[in-house]
């Protein structure tokens, strides 16, 4: 990315540089057609701060450090929640991914407790359990989709977790929809969609059955145990039992505790799978580091399956995970909506307007990684990211709203990999296109099919 030499394509000088796009649609099209793309291309050639339009909305994409902890910690209060993340509301409701101020914390001050290390120590060994399982259907030497693969592992811990369901029927059904809501996404988020919301078209259609399909079966499992409380262990069960200590005391309605447990299933399923995936897909084309992760996995478990206790000892493996998610992080993108104007590296950003940090520009800025596009694990133990700035890595956003389930993701994905590495290997079908989605997630656009090697 360069800093210096900018050449903007605009004459006003009170605005940023950035691309001039076309009459009244502004970059629209370049940036639907390939968000990834656009944001990579516009980053380096214009710098820190880039203005662009997408329709008639004023967007500021910001590739700064200090300015993203800025926006995301210091005058945090100055921002609220995007227009694509609200749209997500009709979806994921008033969950923590979606709520605002007082409410936000409240409800996350709320729900902390159920993510506490003891809480969700326990779900150590069903990770592992499950993932031990992934593969007795598995052949050596045949053909699978591991996207499909990881997302079938990632929905029954998910559902085990939250749900405390092993009826595969019932997973299946819940991860059918969520699939379809979360393909559905690019239409949500398009400008002016809001306005065919109530029109009889066919995605619209689709869009209500799925949402009516997981309400009426979250809500039945939330009857189920509030008819017999202290019954399960599971996520939903806590959170049904959750109380606000701080404030009023009060309990969630069940109206919240959907929200919240939708919004769990969401990033514990997609997020999750398509961290795995990308993983799976580095390491098959690094054979050194593929050789010196299943050599650690291998002194370290001996064959048996892992426990929260042997996280420590797979350094190595965890820096494997760590740099998959530089290189493709879950959440791609952070956006903020401006409440009042904010000066920012020279500029005044008016309100009204929209800010756009991305995690998958910064984490390849070659100002703080050397040899960005390349996957190193090595960095993460060696001086050169000892010094990075705070939020030149940030997977998990930052601020009040970075993730809560950060350490249950942390913890499942490398339990998965050290399962999963222990029995097999594996290798990219030759010649595919492999090209990253953006969707709510980073997800391979076709899938992606690598042969199984039995280890």
């Amino acid at each position: 990315m360069q800093t210096a030499q900018i050449n903007s394509s605009r004459k006003d000088p009170f605005l940023p540089p950035g691309p001039k796009g076309l009459p009244l649609v502004g970059s629209l099209f370049d940036y639907f057609g390939d968000m990834l793309g656009f944001l990579t291309r516009v980053s380096a050639e214009y710098g820190d701060i880039v203005y662009y339009k997408l329709g008639s909305r004023k967007m500021y994409l910001l590739n700064n450090p200090e300015h993203i902890k800025d926006v995301l910690v210091t005058h945090n209060r100055n921002f609220e929640k995007s227009r694509a993340l609200k749209r997500t509301k009709i979806v994921l409701g008033e969950g923590l991914l979606t709520n605002e101020g007082e409410p936000h914390i409240k409800q996350r001050r709320t729900i902390q407790p159920v993510f506490h290390h003891e809480k969700i120590r326990s779900y150590g060994d069903v990770m592992a359990q499950y993932a031990s399982q992934v593969g007795e259907d598995w052949q050596n030497g045949s053909v699978v989709n591991i996207h499909k693969e990881m997302m079938k592992l990632t929905l029954s811990i998910v559902s085990k977790t939250i749900f405390d369901s092993e009826m595969e029927s019932e997973s299946e059904e819940i991860g059918q929809y969520l699939t379809e809501l979360v393909s559905l996404f690019p239409q949500m988020i398009f400008p002016y969609s809001e306005y065919l919301d109530n029109l009889p078209l066919p995605a619209n259609r689709r869009f209500q059955h799925a949402k009516n399909k997981l309400d009426s079966i979250i809500y039945g499992m939330i009857e189920e145990r509030r008819a017999k409380p202290g019954e399960r262990n599971d996520l939903l069960s806590m959170l049904l039992e959750a109380q606000d200590e701080e404030g009023n005391g009060e309990e969630m309605t069940d109206l919240q505790v959907r929200d919240e447990a939708l919004t769990l299933f969401l990033a514990g399923q997609e997020s999750t799978a398509n961290s795995l995936v990308w993983t799976w897909y580095l390491v098959s084309q690094n054979g050194e580091v593929e050789k010196k992760m299943y050599e650690e996995i291998d002194s370290v478990l001996g064959g048996r399956l892992p426990t929260l206790d042997d996280l420590g000892k797979l350094s190595y493996t965890q820096n494997v995970f760590k740099e998959a998610l530089r290189l493709y992080p879950p959440a791609w993108a952070v956006a903020r909506h401006v409440k009042g104007d904010y000066e920012v590296g020279g500029y005044v950003i008016p309100a009204g307007a929209d800010i756009f940090m991305s995690q998958y520009v910064v984490h390849r800025d070659p100002r703080f990684y050397k040899e960005p596009e390349r996957f190193r694990p090595e960095r993460w133990s060696s001086e050169e990211t000892k010094n990075l700035p705070r939020f030149a890595y940030f997977p998990f956003g930052g601020g009040t709203r970075r993730c809560i389930g950060e350490p249950f993701a942390w913890m499942e994905g490398v339990i998965l990999i050290a399962t999963i590495a222990s029995k097999w290997k594996m290798r990219l079908v030759p010649h595919q296109k492999i090209v990253p989605q953006a969707l709510i997630t980073i997800r391979p656009k076709n899938g992606m099919n690598m042969i199984l090697e039995r280890r």
